[in-house]
């Protein structure tokens, strides 16, 4: 079973891929770690690589193929990462976690070590601002619309091991339909 998770920043992607991947012996691929591992690589920020990646589209694109290439080689993968589920109509579940900015902004806050939450919310809205250009610039994606996902959660609403029981039912129903 391929299943994509995607969401903004600080939704929680991350967080329940590997608590799924724990549960379910799924691999993971993670679009976000590759593209940090990167721009610590370089010595760059975060918002500073997104904006070497508005000039530069290879990075994002070969991130976005070789991501693609690897989830369908494999057929126990969970893909995480912003586009995921537009690059992978494939995938046999596609979800979308979100969470309100004042909520994600807390949570990376905490994550990436911000001095302030005001810091860590225009950090958090350039990066956001970033991805947007360059996904509608690359693939033509509005990454604000849900149409190809098949589950929506909130991920205010339950802890992590809440969403993973949610999701976990949600693939063995996609199993049974087999």
């Amino acid at each position: 079973m391929r299943v994509t998770i995607s969401g903004l920043p600080g939704s929680g992607t991350t967080s329940l891929t590997y608590h799924l991947a724990s549960e379910h012996r799924f691999d993971v691929i993670s679009a976000g770690e590759v593209f940090r591992q990167m721009a610590k690589e370089r010595g760059l920020t975060l918002a500073e690589f997104g904006a070497f990646c508005e000039s530069d589209p290879s990075v994002d694109k070969l991130i976005d193929e070789r991501q693609r290439e690897i989830a369908l080689s494999q057929d126990q993968i969970l893909i995480e990462g912003r586009l995921s589920g537009w690059m992978l109509p494939e995938a046999d579940l596609r979800i979308w976690l979100k969470a309100s900015l004042e909520c994600r902004v807390k949570r990376i806050l905490d994550r990436d070590k911000f001095a302030d939450f005001d810091h860590a919310m225009q950090a958090t809205a350039d990066r956001e601002a970033s991805e947007a250009l360059r996904y509608k610039q690359y693939y033509n994606i509005d990454y604000a619309s849900l149409d190809p996902y098949h589950l929506v959660l909130d991920t205010e609403l339950w802890t992590v091991e809440q969403l993973s029981r949610i999701v976990s039912s949600a693939l063995a129903a996609r199993l049974e339909n087999k």
